[in-house]
């Protein structure tokens, strides 16, 4: 009999400096997502660690450092803190509409403006139009962009668009695969939170446990958000764990003592979630 699932067929990038620590190296193991078992594939190999960019599925595979650490927030048991709250009360007017994964001008002129202020030396600046809709549009699993408008004037034109997000359904949960936002709004604040928050309501609605938010690395002040979001899981060797409230408690203190600005060595590279697997 054949198999109905092949086994994968695994790929090493070529040692690259390291977007999130000094002097270090990075190096990523991915394969193709593709076929009709594709969905089931990128289901499994997320539940391990790997996110996906197009049309292939990736994981860091770096031979001296393991500070990238896959994270997910239970949606269920999921509880808003004050500031998250006032997120949500901030922003709960914005339209937010499901689309096919098309890429549109609108949403490359918002990547672009985001881009300029929270990642202005990252690789993903040099990203034109085609970039961006193969960025979007390049995908084999159950993908789409959700889109976060405020009303317009007449209730019936689209209104301005605030946000964006790349989203993977997945069968245990959501997957942001990337998610950008006005970062020069005059009024609205909190809106990448927003987007996070409303991802986890989409998730509990949807009877979904989990909302996968990709890697977090603790000593990477870019990265320091995603612990604000509990309870969260972890992926570790013995598989995913909850972090314990003590150590949650921690990391919220220092990412508040320590705010997101550059990293340590005056980088401030691109945000995870769209890799350079092109490599080697």
């Amino acid at each position: 009999m054949t198999a109905p699932v092949r086994f994968p067929r695994f790929f090493v990038t070529s040692p690259a400096p390291c977007p999130y620590l000094p002097d270090r190296n990075e190096r990523k193991v991915f394969t193709e997502l593709k076929g009709p078992h594709a969905d089931s594939l990128n289901d499994a190999l997320g539940r391990i660690g790997f996110r996906r960019s197009q049309t292939v599925a990736y994981r860091p595979s770096c031979l001296d450092c393991h500070a990238c650490v896959s994270v997910r927030v239970v949606a269920e048991e999921f509880r808003a803190s004050g500031s998250q709250k006032r997120a949500l009360k901030a922003n709960d007017d914005l339209i937010a509409t499901v689309c096919r994964p098309w890429s549109t001008n609108e949403q490359f002129e918002l990547l672009q403006s985001y881009l300029s202020v929270r990642h202005p030396e990252g690789g993903m600046t040099t990203m034109d139009e085609t970039d961006f809709a193969d960025m979007v549009e390049h995908t084999s699993v159950t993908t789409y962009v959700i889109e976060y408008r405020e009303p317009s004037a007449d209730g019936v034109t689209p209104g301005r668009l605030v946000g964006a997000c790349l989203t993977d359904k997945q069968c245990d949960g959501l997957s942001m695969i990337y998610s950008f936002y006005d970062p020069h709004h005059e009024t609205r604040g909190g809106l990448g939170n927003y987007i996070i928050l409303d991802h986890i309501r989409r998730a509990l609605e949807m009877g979904l446990p989990y909302v996968y938010l990709g890697y977090w690395v603790e000593g990477s002040p870019r990265m320091q958000y995603k612990v604000r979001y509990r309870p969260m899981e972890k992926l570790g060797r013995a598989g995913w764990e909850r972090i314990s409230d003590e150590d949650q408690n921690r990391l919220i203190a220092d990412a508040v003592a320590n705010p997101r600005s550059r990293d340590n060595d005056g980088r401030t590279g691109g945000k995870d979630g769209v890799p350079a697997i092109t490599q080697g």
